[in-house]
């Protein structure tokens, strides 16, 4: 009733306006509604209003057995979009039927306003770019996302984007452990497979994955990545971070990827997730027509691959193959187990990556850092022990230690403080203790007590920190010498014997021997 009480004031509003001389357009505008609806109330009377509104209510929709699903999803989480609905309800009923989005845009917006459930949430706008030839270029992103297991516990997944530009057609790969190089390059291979050819031209971000350093805006590809990308027939394009001109198209496909894939849902394991999201790659980000070209990129895609290069599979040696690392600091590979450094394990989920080159077996950490090499033994069920892993070095960081302390003016405030960048890098701590002897060898004794203190005070214990800090009172030093006072010369004024005169000098001996009494 008090439905029906609301719509008979705003019919009476709508006509008030009208006889006040308010044209249609403004009256919509004020009044948050359709023209069209405004239009269709003007030329109604009061009678035939009521009558419409009772045909309406005893009208049946075809998405009305699904209203209470609907109603419980946006009282839990108010900032889903029309778009996500849609897919959760393809998800959740085999016999959902097939209606168009803005069908559903107006089933979610007419639950949200019976019920009074206000979206929120801030999107982000997005510049669009010109379109380019079919098979011409994709876009390559990369996205992590906290979700939550079937205890509540919250766990971190990361993905990897691939957009063709001109399709729209996406594939997305999930992974547990951030992006290496020989990770994103397995994901590359699957994005292929699955797009069942290779553009042009691939656009990426700056991103450490791909790259190594910058020189002045020279980009050097990271080893494992050129090794690839020498054997692959795509052209490269590095672009800037958030750079929506360049590749917004695969900004939005990780918006959309949060927003409708992830947003909600719980997490099982990595390899669940990847079949999931093939699934929503077939029913609703490929399968739906895009927002801008108004058509499904897996038909535009039908059209894309006959113009994409041929894909062949880049053979490598176990690239991105995840090995978990034992409490003991070992790992199996091919029934043999072979040692680690001793700190490589650091609880439970440790993971090394591993390269085959010949007969040698290089072990890497996630972030590419060589933690140790071995023979592959072509026996099995072997132990193969690296007797420097099981060395005691414990002495001789020790003796290193006090050998590093005794180079600064004050041995004790450097004892301590050396003792801290130890804890800090223990499986580095060699090679922080000689880096930190380096610096304090190039400077002068003020300014290594400066840089002592300052490090000390700000909590820095790391050797490259030390440096620069170093580096920066020695610029300081330097600059507060060059602008002292020159030594004034005599005036020409003066007269030439007496601009003649030697002074007396003293034996430096003399001044030793009073500082020693």
């Amino acid at each position: 009733m008090n439905d029906l009480l609301n719509k008979l004031m705003m019919y009476h509003q709508i006509h008030q306006m009208s006889r006040d001389g308010w044209k249609v357009a403004r009256i919509a505008s004020f009044l948050g509604l359709n023209w069209r609806t405004v239009s269709k109330y003007l030329t109604m009377s009061e009678e035939e209003f009521l009558d419409y509104q009772e045909i309406i209510k005893a009208r049946t929709r075809d998405l009305d057995p699904f209203e209470g699903f609907v109603k419980i999803k946006l009282e839990t989480y108010p900032d889903t979009s029309a778009a996500q609905m849609h897919d959760w309800l393809k998800e959740h009923y085999d016999s959902f039927p097939e209606v168009s989005p803005k069908t559903v845009y107006n089933f979610v917006m007419r639950i949200r306003q019976l019920h009074n459930i206000p979206k929120t949430g801030k999107q982000r706008d997005f510049c669009i770019v010109e379109e380019l030839a079919f098979g011409k270029q994709a876009q390559v992103d990369f996205g992590e996302y906290n979700l939550r297991d079937g205890t509540g516990k919250r766990v971190k997944v990361y993905f990897f984007s691939m957009v063709l530009s001109r399709s729209r057609h996406k594939y997305i790969y999930f992974s547990s452990v951030p992006f290496t190089s020989a990770i994103a390059i397995e994901a590359h291979q699957k994005a292929f497979e699955y797009f069942e050819g290779v553009p042009e031209e691939l656009v990426y971000d700056q991103d450490s994955v791909f790259l190594s350093n910058e020189n002045k805006g020279d980009l050097i590809l990271a080893q494992q990545f050129k090794s690839y990308c020498k054997s692959m027939p795509f052209k490269l394009y590095f672009c800037r971070k958030a750079d929506p001109q360049s590749k917004g198209k695969v900004e939005n496909v990780v918006k959309y990827v949060k927003q409708n894939f992830l947003y909600n849902r719980p997490f099982v394991d990595i390899p669940t997730l990847n079949r999931e999201v093939l699934s929503w790659l077939s029913r609703t980000a490929n399968g739906m027509p895009h927002a801008i070209t108004k058509k499904k990129p897996k038909d535009q895609w039908e059209i894309e691959k006959k113009h994409l290069l041929e894909f062949k599979a880049y053979s490598f040696s176990d690239p991105g193959s995840f090995y978990p690392v034992r409490q003991d600091n070992a790992i199996y590979y091919k029934s043999n187990l072979y040692s680690l450094p001793e700190g490589t394990y650091q609880g439970r989920g440790t993971k090394v990556t591993l390269v085959v080159e010949k007969d040698q077996l290089r072990i890497l950490d996630l972030i590419g850092n060589q933690l140790c090499k071995h023979e592959i033994s072509k026996d099995r069920g072997r132990v193969i022990v690296n007797t420097d892993h099981r060395r005691d070095k414990s002495k001789t960081i020790d003796n290193l230690l006090f050998e590093v302390a005794m180079t600064f003016p004050d041995y004790d405030t450097a004892l301590t403080y050396l003792e801290k960048v130890r804890k800090n890098k223990k499986r580095y701590a060699r090679d922080q203790l000689m880096s930190i002897k380096k610096s304090v060898a190039k400077a002068d004794p003020d300014s290594v007590l400066n840089t002592l203190n300052y490090c000390i005070e700000n909590n820095i214990v790391s050797a490259t920190d030390f440096e620069a800090v170093m580096d920066k009172y020695i610029r300081e030093r330097k600059q507060k010498n060059q602008n002292s006072s020159p030594v004034k010369h005599i005036a020409l004024s003066l007269n030439k014997r007496v601009s003649e005169v030697i002074p007396n000098t003293s034996n430096i001996i003399n001044y030793e021997k009073i500082m020693k009494n």
